[in-house]
């Protein structure tokens, strides 16, 4: 169950971000819909290795906003279907893309059985306590042989900090572990690159800046801004580290 912080998080946000590009114009969408989930230089890494191709039916889990999604469908011509459980940002990611959302969770996805040809999920699975469910899921809906790409959040070491509420790192060996045993076969794994556009942060700061002046007073604002402060002193302090992964179905 989704605790309070994580509501604000991934739905209340959701629902700001889609009035403040509104505001500020269409063209902030996609920075703004990718926040927490990567830059163009790491979700460039993985398309390149999940080599989404035009008309691929892309499956992405976990899509929030779905400035990903977006992206992808935008660069590599891929065909979107969004799996997303938070009503607001379901509501968000069609306001904005007008792309193909199902409100459902990722541990019980509603398509059938080796029907998309790649999928990924973007800083998802550290938010789910069953993970196994998660990719168990994903390697049923996806055909064989399909490429998966994750960012996955993974524990370097025991957490002395406190965690984002609701958030559950795997290590590197569960990691490992979760993928084998979901029938994927690890490809290849990197640390995500911290390089990203000014002009993509810039776009994407401005509409942090206009949810801000509307919402700062909110408590819902509050908790989302405790869970980013949070998730950066684990990452200042090394006790996590940003993965990307590549991995095939079996």
């Amino acid at each position: 169950m989704a605790t309070a912080a994580m509501v604000a998080e991934f739905g209340d946000v959701a629902g700001w971000t889609a009035e403040a590009v509104e505001q500020l114009g269409a063209g902030h969408a996609i920075p703004a819909a990718c926040r927490g989930s990567s830059s163009p230089t790491g979700l460039a890494w993985l398309a390149e290795a999940c080599e989404f191709a035009p008309g691929d039916r892309l499956l992405d889990v976990g899509a929030g906003v779905g400035g990903p999604a977006a992206w992808a469908a935008e660069r590599f011509g891929v065909r979107p279907i969004l799996v997303e459980p938070m009503h607001p940002a379901c509501r968000a990611a069609a306001q904005l893309f007008g792309l193909p959302v199902v409100r459902a969770d990722g541990g019980r996805i509603p398509l059938r059985t080796h029907s998309v040809d790649v999928g990924w999920c973007l800083g998802v699975l550290c938010t789910v306590e069953d993970k196994a469910a998660l990719l168990g899921e994903m390697h049923r809906v996806m055909r064989p042989g399909a490429s998966l790409g994750l960012l996955v959040l993974v524990t370097r070491q025991v957490q002395l900090l406190p965690l984002p509420e609701g958030n559950h790192f795997p290590t590197q060996g569960e990691l490992v572990g979760l993928l084998a045993d979901a029938g994927f076969d690890l490809i290849q794994q990197i640390t995500r690159p911290d390089d990203c556009p000014r002009s993509w942060s810039r776009r994407a700061e401005q509409v942090a800046a206009a949810i801000a002046a509307k919402h700062q007073a909110d408590e819902a604002y509050t908790l989302a801004a405790r869970q980013v402060e949070r998730l950066a002193r684990l990452l200042a302090a090394g006790q996590v580290s940003i993965q990307l992964v590549h991995a095939v179905a079996g």
